[in-house]
């Protein structure tokens, strides 16, 4: 599943359980990408850098969040 860049701006637009959702599946990538790299599978390597930002953009926004409420 090919999930699309996104910008802090844009996530801040999300509700929370909309981030956590998004966490899960970019945490269960970054889980598959890693068996994958000990496989020697993995075919686009930067995969696994962008997805691991993304998961920093979120973590990030949860943290605003939770802080604000």
């Amino acid at each position: 599943m090919k999930l699309k860049e996104r910008k802090a701006t844009e996530l801040r637009l999300k509700t929370v359980d909309e981030l956590a959702d998004s966490l899960v599946t970019l945490k269960r990538e970054q889980f598959n990408l890693r068996f994958r790299k000990a496989q020697q599978q993995v075919t686009d390597t930067s995969r696994s850098r962008w997805v691991r930002r993304q998961i920093a953009r979120i973590q990030s926004v949860l943290g605003e969040k939770k802080q604000v409420a």
